[in-house]
């Protein structure tokens, strides 16, 4: 019998979406994730004669500018999600925990990454620096399992705090590196073109995409809260939302069905307005969804918002993870050396573990903790964005070599983090390694293990 192999794509990911309803719970609980398997399957599923059509960026500009376009989506969908789920109060001392993870650590990642592929891979400088810049951020997209749970449900959890906030900012120190890469192909020394980049993709674009995001979800938050979105919510309490015969009720329908529009209408918006004004549209995305959230706070808007958008993220997550089984199965690591694998295995086991345990020394979390913040820095689909859009903008040379560590990065941090993540934090909890030691000056009155409101600058707040 003949078939057409995009049916047999139908097929593939319509299983793939009505399994990961209860596979990632189950999987939760075994020495495996959801996306471990569901790359396995999608590379036996494309390595089959089954005249699939093959998904390799090195040898085909169509296929990198699709990447480019569908990671650009899902990280803006994962962003989105991990915004709106931060409960803590933005602060400087609340967030204090994060800002050495985004100066100290992700600088030492991107210096080294980038030294050892100029010594040890013989890159170029740019394509070095590109490439630095390609691994340093921690994922936003399948560090899903470490971060923190849906707005208004998470316990204090300082691990998951940090690891969800780093991933949520640290484009904003990834991308400017990846225009440092595109603006030295070609050149041979220090000149007026690195005060150029200095001035205009770090601070320009940093400043930019923070405002835009922190106007947007200003004046999102307020289009929908002024609007009396909330009206009947908050006087519904936790077991209102179904009616005498277990349905949802209209109030809980209209709610769910109409704002998640305007949650992701106001997420794109934020992204599409900063890149016009070439800001950063991801740490704009993030901010947005950070400054909404701290509107109305107690408010079951947001518990909504976040699952919308969960679904959204874990729809095209499927499709993401099958075709990266799908490049792996086409020969993107055919151009893969001992010490290209070597290096992204440093990467994961000792510069990003130094790099982030340098930057949490002065963290209140007992070692044990630092140490896990340290370790679980998950690398996926944003570094398939950056490498994808750095070849899309400019020509670099050992393309292939770029591609194959970057995915075998990828892979082994799959398996690697997907197998270690859940044992580690349930024996971290465990000991209360997940903790700060102390109280935090602004967070007095949860203790560790408890998840209750606490008066925060003259709110209720969840820690």
């Amino acid at each position: 019998m003949d078939f057409e192999p995009r049916i047999l794509l139908f097929v593939l990911f319509g299983l793939g979406l009505i399994a990961a309803v209860g596979l990632e719970r189950w999987l939760s609980r075994k020495y495996l994730s959801l996306p471990l398997l569901y790359v396995g399957i999608g590379w036996a599923v494309f390595s089959l004669p089954l005249g699939l059509p093959r998904i390799n960026p090195t040898a085909s500009q169509f296929d990198a500018i699709t990447l480019e376009y569908v990671t650009e989506f899902i990280v803006i969908a994962s962003l989105a999600g991990a915004g709106i789920a931060i409960d803590r109060p933005v602060s400087w001392k609340n967030w204090a925990q994060i800002w050495p993870l985004l100066v100290i650590a992700m600088p030492v990642t991107i210096v080294a990454v980038a030294v050892l592929g100029w010594w040890g891979l013989g890159l170029a400088p740019a394509s070095a620096i590109l490439l630095g810049a390609v691994l340093a951020p921690t994922d936003p997209v399948l560090a899903r399992s470490v971060q923190v749970g849906p707005p208004g449900e998470s316990e204090r959890h300082d691990i998951r705090f940090s690891l969800t906030v780093e991933a949520g900012l640290n484009d904003g120190l990834a991308f400017p590196f990846t225009y440092l890469a595109i603006a030295a192909v070609g050149m041979t020394a220090v000149g007026g073109w690195t005060l150029e980049w200095f001035a205009l993709d770090f601070v320009w674009r940093i400043v930019a995409g923070i405002a835009m995001g922190w106007a947007v979800g200003r004046a999102g938050a307020w289009y929908v809260f002024e609007r009396k979105a909330d009206a009947g919510m908050a006087e519904m309490g936790e077991d209102d939302d179904v009616d005498e015969d277990g349905h949802p009720s209209s109030v809980a329908l209209k709610y769910s069905t109409s704002e998640g529009l305007v949650v992701l209408g106001t997420l794109l918006l934020a992204y599409g307005a900063a890149e016009l004004v070439e800001g950063y549209g991801f740490l704009a995305v993030f901010v947005g969804a950070v400054t909404a959230r701290q509107r109305e706070n107690a408010s079951r808007y947001h518990k909504i918002s976040h699952h919308f958008i969960d679904q959204i993220e874990k729809i095209v997550l499927v499709g993401v993870l099958f075709a990266f089984g799908g490049m792996l199965a086409s020969g993107v690591l055919d151009a893969l050396t001992w010490p290209g694998a070597l290096l992204a295995l440093a990467l994961i086991f000792i510069i990003r573990p130094i790099g982030g345990f340098l930057a949490e020394l002065n963290c209140n979390l007992p070692w044990h903790g630092k140490l896990t913040v340290a370790f679980l820095g998950i690398r996926g689909m944003g570094s398939v964005y950056y490498l994808a859009y750095g070849q899309n903008h400019a020509t670099f040379s050992d393309l292939d070599v770029l591609w194959a560590v970057t995915a075998f990065a990828i892979l082994a941090s799959i398996v690697i983090h997907g197998v270690l993540s859940a044992p580690l934090m349930r024996m971290i909890e465990g000991r209360g390694g997940h903790i700060h030691r102390g109280q935090h000056p602004t967070l007095e009155g949860l203790s560790p293990g408890v998840r209750r409101p606490v008066k925060v600058e003259g709110r209720q707040e969840q820690g």
